[in-house]
Parts: structure tokens; sequence; C-alpha cells
């Protein structure tokens, strides 16, 4: 039986739910990246490095929330700060204790957040901190890079897929997208001549490289960022939504040694509940603070309400992630278990002789389908000479059909990109070796891989 067939037989229960969300959602799904055809996997419930389906299947789950949880399903001393905070409320419509020792966490933790706004997801985090950067420098312009993403707001959602272009998507204003440059990933020279012409309030970028580092961005070309963005009195950003508390306690930046005038954060940030926050310079976030003057505070006040800002829950759950991984204990246990994934990986491709690469460099895997050969062992996962066109290009009907195989097998992940907790134990990677190898013949015998 082919894949897709008997992963349509297996799942009668996710299809049945799916065809009650066709009338009610476009593409039936609430999340595009949940999109799977002929239709998607429905979990009932999760713990540790484990989720179950509505049809009662167990899987080793690699999607851990998006990124959002590094602990692992369901970690008690989230689950116990939430159910805690739960029974004195959910919203108070007022400030509270714990969004204050929230802020002082990621204070502790983070080098550039010398002041510190919540937000309610990761793309409000970025579109306010171009907001801060334009009224900060006085200018327009913002340069991204391709295939880095930064949330779906018209501001940066351009550039992120093939070809790259600065269009406008379906909805989006040319006039919004005309103030953005789109410039190749890890291009100095691009960036120097396009700071050169004067109007460029802030380059934004994920520190790591787009999507978490698929293209990899060299810890020197961040550094040279520093240096032309200070030079040009632009703002520099990182997009720490996925990097900020996985990299290290401090995210990319305490790694790097590199402190950027703005961060924007989420996912770990909240603790697996919704959240994120704009930190960096005191006098870039002072342009939220409200003026004594009524005129003054209509030229340079930033208006920033939102229902849900530092919301208790949230808030709870972030103490709680945050103080329990500040010794960079758990990130360590996740690279070292990422570690063993990849080598084990690409340990099975060299033997089946398919030519995939898997790579990666923190607490994560990613699988590339356009390797001109197998790797040679599992130590060879070097993308370095890779052009970043092809790295980044996506196989959609390879993605799903290994993602459809590792279910079949008891593994799921998202089609291109893994996230490892450490609360994936060396049984658990044999498990999801086993299933990998399994999946791959599958895909062998279909002529896909």
């Amino acid at each position: 039986m082919k894949v897709q067939d008997a992963y349509v037989d297996a799942l009668k229960t996710s299809r049945a739910l799916w065809e009650r969300a066709r009338t009610l959602f476009p593409d039936a799904v609430t999340h595009d990246n949940r999109r799977m055809q002929p239709f998607p996997l429905y979990v009932d419930r999760a713990d540790g490095a484990y989720k179950w389906d509505v049809d009662g299947h167990r899987y080793v789950d690699y999607w851990m929330g998006h990124g959002a949880l590094l602990l692992g399903h369901n970690p008690p001393v989230v689950r116990d700060a939430v159910a805690a905070q739960a029974m004195k409320g959910t919203h108070y419509g007022a400030s509270h204790a714990k969004e204050v020792e929230w802020g002082e966490w990621v204070q502790r933790l983070v080098p550039s957040a010398k002041r510190i706004r919540f937000t309610g997801t990761g793309t409000e985090a970025t579109h306010l901190a171009l907001r801060l950067a334009r009224a900060s420098t006085g200018k327009k312009h913002v340069i991204k890079f391709a295939g880095h993403f930064h949330g779906w707001h018209e501001g940066l959602e351009i550039g992120v897929r093939p070809p790259y272009k600065a269009e406008p998507e379906a909805g989006q204003l040319d006039e919004v997208v005309q103030l953005v440059s789109v410039i190749a990933p890890n291009d100095i020279d691009g960036v120097r001549a396009r700071l050169a012409m004067g109007d460029v309030a802030a380059v934004i970028l994920e520190p790591t490289g787009g999507h978490f580092g698929a293209v990899p961005a060299p810890p020197e070309f961040v550094a040279a960022l520093q240096d032309e963005t200070r030079r040009a009195g632009a703002v520099l950003i990182f997009d720490e939504v996925v990097t900020g508390f996985r990299v290290s306690p401090g995210g990319a930046q305490a790694k790097l040694g590199i402190t950027p005038d703005l961060t924007t954060l989420a996912k770990i940030l909240s603790g697996g509940l919704p959240g994120g926050a704009v930190v960096g310079r005191e006098d870039v976030l002072a342009y939220l603070t409200t003026k004594p003057d009524p005129e003054e505070n209509r030229r340079s006040k930033i208006a920033h309400a939102g229902t849900f800002n530092a919301n208790p829950l949230s808030a709870a759950a972030g103490v709680a992630m945050l103080s329990s991984i500040a010794d960079g204990a758990a990130i360590r246990d996740a690279d070292r278990q990422a570690a063993k994934l990849r080598r084990g990986m690409n340990e099975v491709l060299a033997r089946e002789r398919v030519a995939w690469k898997v790579y990666g460099q923190h607490s994560d895997w990613k699988i590339w389908f356009g390797a001109d050969a197998p790797p040679r062992d599992g130590a060879d996962q070097s993308v370095a000479d890779v052009d970043w066109r092809r790295l980044d290009a996506k196989d959609a009907g390879r993605s799903k059909a290994l993602r459809q195989a590792l279910i079949l097998n008891g593994v799921d992940f998202n089609g291109a990109r893994a996230l490892v907790s450490p609360c994936h134990t060396d049984a658990v990677i044999d498990e999801t070796l086993a299933a990998f190898t399994s999946a791959v013949r599958a895909m062998k015998g279909e002529g896909l891989a």
C-alpha cells in the first residue's frame, strides 16, 4: 500500500474532523503550516516527548509547539504554575505582580533588554519593533533578508519564499512593501550599499539565519551588520522569536556576544502560552512612554494597547519557564540530543544511499532534500558551501511524503524542520531512528528517495 493510502486508512477520526473543519475554516486549518493533503493530523493530548492523535496513536513529537516547548509537552513546573494562576484569575484588565517578575527574568537573561514591552504574539512584536525603529530614527525604510520570516504583517511578510522579491502579496499595500528592501542572506555588501542611501530605519534578521538557521548566518556577518547599522544610524533588530532562550539562556545575542538595539521575543518566552515582547535600548523603548506635554505626546508617543499583553496566565508560564532554563542545563541537554539525532539520521541516509542531508546547529534538525549525494557518514552535515537558494528551496512533495511515512511509524515533525527537547531521551532517539529508517525505505519503494 502506498504511503498516502496507508495514512488515509489509519487516521479515520482525523479525516472526519477535517470534513467538519472544511465547512468552517479557509483550507480547513487555523495555521498555514498545519495544512497537509489529503488532510492533517488531529491531536488529542500530549505529554513530554509524545502526543496522541484522535485515533489513539502515539507519536514522538518534534513540532514542540512550533518551537515554544523547550521542556517538552506539559512540563510540571509550567503546568502547575498555570493551574495555580488560573485559580486566581485569567484576566485582570490591570497590572499585576507576575508581569513584573516576568519582565525581571527577561531583563536578567537577555543582554539587550534594558526596557521591555510585552505583546500578544511574535508578529505583534516585530510590528511594534518597526514602529519603534521608525519613530526613533525619523526614517522609513527597512532592510530584511530573503527567506527570513518575521510574522505575517505586511511590513515584513515579503521575500520569504521564492522568488524572494519585495512584491506585495494579496491584500498588501504596495506603498508599504516599497519601504522594504529584500537582500540576499549574508550579503554585507548589499546591506552596505542600501544603508548608504541614508533612509534606512532598521535592519531585521533571524540572527542564526532564516527559518532558525535553514540558511545559516555566519557570526562574522552578524557582527558586520552591527558595525554597519551603527555607522548608518539604523536600528539593528534581532528577531529571536525562535532563538530566544533556545540557543542560550540569553538567546543568540548572548551566544554570539553581539547586542542588538532591539530584540523581538515569543514562543519560549511565554512557556508555551500566547505572548511576545519587544526589548531593547531605553531611548528607543521611550517612544512608548507618555509625555507630560500633550503636543509632544502627539508627536512622539507610539500608542500601544493589547488586551492580552502580559496576560496573567502567560506571565505565570513565562516565569516558570525562564526560571527553569536560566542555568542553561536544559538547553545543553536539548542541543546534545539533537546532535545525536542528526548524526544518526545521516548514518541512515548513508546506509540507504539517499541524497538528502540532515543538519543544524542547536536543538533542532533540518532536512535538505536537494543534496547532490548521500552523506558519507553521520558527521557529514556541513552545508556551508551550498548556494542559499538551493538550501532554502522547499520540496513540498518529499516533505509531505516523509511526514506521512514518519506518522505511520510513530513520529511527527513539520516536514522540513524539527525541534528537540530534553524529553527526547536516548530511548526516544532510538525509536525515532528506527522510524526514520522505515520511512526512508517506504519512500524509496515509491521512488521518492
